[in-house]
């Protein structure tokens, strides 16, 4: 049995990651900002911090996969 096929199937969905992205800017700028933000003072950066922001973009990745063609 070959892996040729998990393989394909891999860069199909690598193919589509550039257009969800794009999709979710907003969201991923959101988050960038919140991770930013919550590492640039002198406290280190802690699990869950961009919690809300991070669940905003993983949904709106979730969206934009499904709704992208194969």
């Amino acid at each position: 049995m070959s892996g040729r096929g998990v393989w394909l199937r891999a860069r199909a969905r690598l193919r589509r990651f550039p257009a969800a992205l794009a999709a979710c800017g907003d969201q991923a700028a959101a988050y960038g900002r919140c991770v930013a933000a919550a590492a640039a003072g002198p406290a280190e950066l802690r699990r869950d911090t961009c919690l809300q922001e991070f669940q905003a973009l993983r949904e709106c990745f979730a969206r934009a996969v499904r709704l992208c063609p194969s």
